[in-house]
């Protein structure tokens, strides 16, 4: 911890992970540190994007976050939102701070590439983070979000891990139904880390003998192709085979564990609409072409009791911030500059356009066993140890703080005068949303169900 004040002020855009550690890291080296939060508690996708069997990772992360942002000289605002609460340029500009660094996430679904699609949301049409969300709060009482019920027979379009969370859920909920109407209640935990197949083994039944359909991922390239697994930049062919068949061992994996269907080198191009309702999409057929996807005559329906689309998400559009197709138009992606604003930074979800918490640019063996820990994959199901997956999106973050810091080095420090100024600003804001400046107690008075 430093002994001495920089002078310098910084504005953090999000609490979660990657927040919460360049907050931490620009407060030990002697910055003043506010960091504005949309929702009410700082943990993101750790609490709303994972799954609830994400138990013990859910736990260590919630007590991460709130130690950095406990630290001496950073300051929580809640329930304060850029583009709505917060202007852009007013930030940026007149508020008094040195530098904002941008680490909102990637809280945004990709849309579905099937003109019309989007008119059906909430009729047979659901996005994977709303989707995830509620069933995140599925049982709590005070949940005043929208609802999805989770049928059997549901298509998921997608490939990636959070694609596999959303399959796994249907699974999961579709069969802990099929068992309820027995007279069997099990539990959701136990199920994830047992597997479908090992669960039923203990109340002497089969699958086959639920009367499920189950759920199908379609993805538009192989297995050997999903981003299960990184492929490493540059990496010789034997490598890059290696990555390729790990990612084909790990869906085998899943399904073999949760049960669901795949059905790979597909791609939605059409709606299959009854009574008004989204009833199926149509999909052609792809074959690779250096490594490539390529459509063919091929074409063939699929009907499903809802459709879930998980092909990504990305950056919230936030006014007076420019933009360049989805993604933020960054002038520079190593630390997420935008031209025109040279103390604007940017960290974690919201510069790679990855909404999953583990996306990072590490390609070691022990990522690889670390997914399948997070995928619940692992020898006896344990999600023991998949906090690491975190580690290089918090080493980024202390990079980012460092960089930061660097440049703010020749400017001028803020006055005792201007940094009461501001602190003043940042309090009346904290009371406008009732935060009395006890993060601990305020995290404990809504604690999750």
């Amino acid at each position: 911890m430093t002994t001495r004040a920089s002078g310098h002020a910084v504005a953090v855009i999000g609490g979660a992970t990657a927040g919460a550690e360049v907050a931490g890291s620009l407060a030990d080296r002697g910055a003043t540190v506010v960091v504005f939060e949309q929702n009410r508690r700082p943990f993101g996708k750790i609490e709303d994007g994972l799954p609830r069997w994400h138990v013990a990772l859910r736990r260590k992360e919630y007590e991460v976050i709130e130690a950095k942002l406990s630290r001496p000289g950073v300051h929580f605002v809640p329930h304060t939102r850029l583009g709505r609460d917060l202007d852009f340029h007013d930030l940026t500009s007149n508020w008094g701070f040195h530098a904002v660094v941008l680490a909102n996430g990637a809280w945004r679904d990709r849309p579905l590439p099937v003109e019309g699609a989007d008119d059906f949301v909430g009729r047979g049409l659901v996005y994977q983070n709303p989707f995830v969300i509620a069933f995140n709060h599925a049982e709590d009482p005070a949940w005043e979000g929208p609802r999805h019920e989770i049928p059997d027979g549901a298509l998921v379009v997608g490939g990636g891990l959070a694609s596999i969370d959303v399959v796994k859920i249907l699974m999961l909920e579709t069969t802990r139904a099929a068992l309820r109407a027995r007279g069997i209640e099990q539990d959701l935990i136990e199920l994830e880390v047992k597997g479908i197949p090992k669960a039923l083994e203990a109340h002497g039944l089969r699958f086959e003998e639920l009367g499920l359909r189950g759920a199908t991922l379609f993805y538009r390239r192989t297995s050997a192709d999903m981003p299960l697994m990184e492929m490493p930049e540059g990496a010789p062919p034997a490598r890059q085979e290696k990555v390729r068949q790990g990612r084909v061992r790990m869906l085998e994996k899943a399904r073999s564990k949760y049960l669901f269907d795949f059905e790979p080198l597909a791609s939605p191009e059409g709606l299959l609409v009854e009574d008004g309702r989204l009833a199926g999409l149509r999909f052609r057929r792809n074959r690779m072409e250096e490594g490539r996807p390529v459509p063919t005559d091929e074409r063939f329906d699929r009907r499903g009791s809802l459709v879930i689309s998980s092909i990504g998400s990305i950056p919230e559009p936030i006014p007076g911030i420019p933009r360049k197709g989805e993604l933020y138009a960054f002038t520079d992606w190593d630390v997420g500059r935008l031209e025109g604003y040279p103390t604007v930074f940017s960290a974690g979800n919201v510069v790679t356009g990855k909404g999953n918490i583990v996306a990072s640019r590490k390609h070691a063996a022990r990522v690889q066993a670390v997914v399948e820990h997070f995928l619940g994959l692992a020898p006896g199901g344990s999600h023991e140890g998949e906090e690491a997956m975190l580690d290089p999106v918090r080493k980024e973050a202390r990079r980012l703080a460092e960089r930061v810091l660097r440049d703010l080095a020749p400017s001028p420090p803020l006055s005792t005068g201007e940094t009461e100024a501001l602190l003043r600003r940042v309090g009346e804001r904290q009371r406008a949303v009732g935060y009395d400046g006890d993060l601990a107690a305020w995290i404990a008075a809504a604690p999750p169900v």
